[in-house]
């Protein structure tokens, strides 16, 4: 038989996603369709994100993290076909990865469980509304941001990703 293809892991090895500090997410839409937002005014103007429905459901849920887990939301922004989110966890009561299902030998961290709420809430609600089977790709892209420089870094790229959507790699011509 052929050895199957092992997926790359997307987290970092032994490292617990409950420990106090920022964390940086990315989170894709399915085959990166252009379905949250449309980016509006010239480059000139300052472009702008403008939600569509869809992009109002996830921005509801991104902000009722804080109210929901122990941590809070430093700043996202809602592009056409991904999400940029900030996340702070600054508790350490609670801050560790607690067991799901004893039938699954995985551990869900804060981070993944916070990610799953807004996917899996999102998804629910727009497949109930809008009949769409599939809304996010699967899983999601974290850093951990390690100082404040990195910190600065991120948050300045957050906030000027409508600028750059052109040049963004995930940019393609409209069909």
């Amino acid at each position: 038989m052929k050895e199957l293809l092992k997926r790359k892991r997307l987290r970092l090895q032994d490292y617990d996603y409950s420990t106090p500090g920022a964390y940086f997410i990315t989170v894709c839409t399915h085959q990166k369709q252009k379905t949250l937002s449309r980016i509006v005014g010239a480059i000139h103007e300052s472009p702008e994100t403008e939600l569509t429905e869809y992009g109002k459901i996830v921005q509801y849920y991104i902000e009722q993290l804080s109210t929901r887990f122990s941590l809070s939301v430093d700043g996202y922004v809602i592009m056409p076909n991904h999400i940029h989110i900030i996340l702070i966890i600054s508790e350490t009561e609670d801050a560790r990865a607690i067991r799901e299902s004893p039938l699954r030998e995985q551990t869900r961290s804060k981070i993944s469980k916070a990610i799953g709420y807004v996917k899996m809430n999102a998804s629910k609600q727009i497949r109930q509304k809008f009949g769409v089977a599939h809304v996010w790709q699967r899983g999601y892209h974290d850093h951990i941001i390690r100082n404040a420089s990195d910190y600065e870094n991120i948050a300045k790229y957050v906030a000027e990703n409508p600028l750059r959507w052109e040049l963004d790699c995930f940019y393609s011509p409209e069909e």
